[in-house]
């Protein structure tokens, strides 16, 4: 069975798509803690990130630096915080989320209630921000 990241990377469920690769897919949270809150994966399904063979794990960070890129051009912050926990969904995945203060980065803080209309800008000014 796929995991809705798998299910999200083919299109088989929509998504706020901000970037992709032939083996990488970058996509807004749709329950984020920031504006911009980001979730890249692997296209090939792997549930644990650390069970990606070297060329996978060092390619998808390069691809989430990228994206990171982006977010910080596109949303107003001081960095772009990095999370990889893994447990709520059995498929790989890093939380990029903007920061202006490290407390910005508890993923159980309460989620922001973001419009369809607004989720769509923010994908897209991140979007025109990358360069893949």
């Amino acid at each position: 069975m796929s995991s809705v990241f798998s299910k999200i990377a083919a299109g088989e469920i929509p998504s706020w798509k901000v970037a992709e690769s032939e083996h990488f897919f970058a996509f807004l949270d749709i329950n984020p803690v920031k504006r911009g809150h980001t979730l890249v994966i692997p296209k090939k399904e792997t549930d644990y990130i650390f069970d990606l063979d070297s060329e996978n794990f060092s390619s998808l960070f390069a691809f989430a630096q990228k994206v990171a890129k982006g977010i910080k051009e596109a949303i107003p912050c001081k960095r772009v915080g990095i999370a990889v926990l893994g447990m709520e969904v059995p498929h790989a995945h890093i939380h990029l989320i903007p920061l202006d203060k490290e407390s910005d980065m508890d993923l159980f803080s309460p989620k922001l209630k973001l419009d369809a209309t607004e989720m769509m800008q923010i994908a897209e000014s991140i979007s025109s921000k990358i360069i893949i």
